[in-house]
């Protein structure tokens, strides 16, 4: 895309929660462009002994002396009013975890544009990075869009693309999408009269419905790629998880952060050892075996394969 700037300083409130939007905010405030609000969601208690902790968001704004706003919803009409006295051109918005009333999305001279981290229409919602491994995507992306009463439905203004490799996590994809979408919303924001709206296809389009905890247990009549799938998928939240037996323990909950995809000879069941010593642990699938690299018994540390066995020799795993 090849456009002539638009050279001129805009206001912007910023809304996002999490690391990935914190990154962002980082870049919007390295510009000539000035943040004259943020919002985030209100702070929350956190870990067992349930302390009261605040956002990344929220963290980075403190560092640089924003104004912050952390509203239960804006839908009242206080929070809307606050908003139209901030005199902002835009709303920029990451990860923000709440919706946008129609007031609100139509207050701002330039809207609210959204990031989000798909190629749209596929992977509307709430978990697109964790949809799109499972899936098995080649390719995903990040879409800045203009914002509208629906889900993900808005115009797009600018699309990045990202490979997704065969090992490639959650966290490391989140990575890269993150760092695309700072460089993306500068493009975005230093070219805002010259940007064409585009309409979203009409079909392929696919849902990313949010994480659930019990899709972490590993099924272990699944081939070997799809366990690794998922595997890659849910580090570092919720972590794929199952049932092991060993030589030390009868049946403990264990989780695996990474594996490899191996092919085997022979008729093993799912879920059993087909080898276990210093240097590896080969389990079974329905289709195929994988060595397990990362794994972190409940209520230990995550080590790796040599250091885990030094302690243990798995037996069995076993699907929930």
């Amino acid at each position: 895309m090849h456009l002539k700037s638009t050279f001129f300083k805009v206001r912007i409130v910023f809304a996002g929660t999490p690391e990935f939007s914190a990154g962002i905010l980082k870049t919007l405030i390295n510009t000539k462009h000035d943040i004259v609000g943020v919002f985030c969601q209100p702070d929350r208690p956190k870990g067992r002994g349930r302390v009261l902790t605040t956002c990344p968001v929220k963290e980075k704004a403190l560092e640089h002396n924003l104004n912050i706003f952390q509203p239960e919803n804006l839908k009242n009409d206080k929070i809307q009013q606050i908003l139209t006295k901030l005199n902002a051109d835009i709303m920029v918005v990451a990860a923000y975890g709440q919706i946008l009333p129609a007031k609100i999305l139509n207050t701002l001279k330039y809207g609210c544009l959204n990031i989000h981290s798909s190629l749209l229409p596929r992977w509307r919602g709430a978990a697109p990075i964790q949809r799109a491994i499972l899936a098995g995507d080649k390719i995903t992306g990040i879409n800045i869009m203009q914002m509208n009463e629906d889900l993900d439905t808005g115009d797009i203004l600018l699309e990045k693309t990202c490979s997704i490799t065969l090992i490639d996590t959650a966290q490391s994809l989140h990575d890269k999408l993150a760092k695309l979408s700072s460089s993306a919303i500068i493009e975005v924001l230093d070219n805002l009269d010259n940007l064409l709206p585009t309409a979203q296809r009409e079909n392929n389009i696919t849902y990313a419905a949010k994480l659930k905890k019990d899709e972490a247990w590993i099924d272990w009549t699944q081939s070997a790629i799809q366990i690794n799938r998922q595997i890659r998928a849910f580090n570092p939240y919720p972590i794929a998880q199952t049932y092991a037996s060993s030589n030390k323990f009868d049946t403990k909950v264990l989780r695996i952060l990474s594996a490899s995809v191996v092919m085997t000879n022979g008729n093993y069941n799912p879920g059993s050892i087909i080898k276990h010593n210093k240097k590896a642990c080969t389990v079974a699938t329905g289709g195929g075996a994988l060595n397990l690299k990362t794994l972190q018994l409940s209520g230990k540390k995550a080590l790796n394969i040599k250091d885990f066995s030094n302690s243990y020799k798995l037996t069995q795993l076993f699907s929930n």
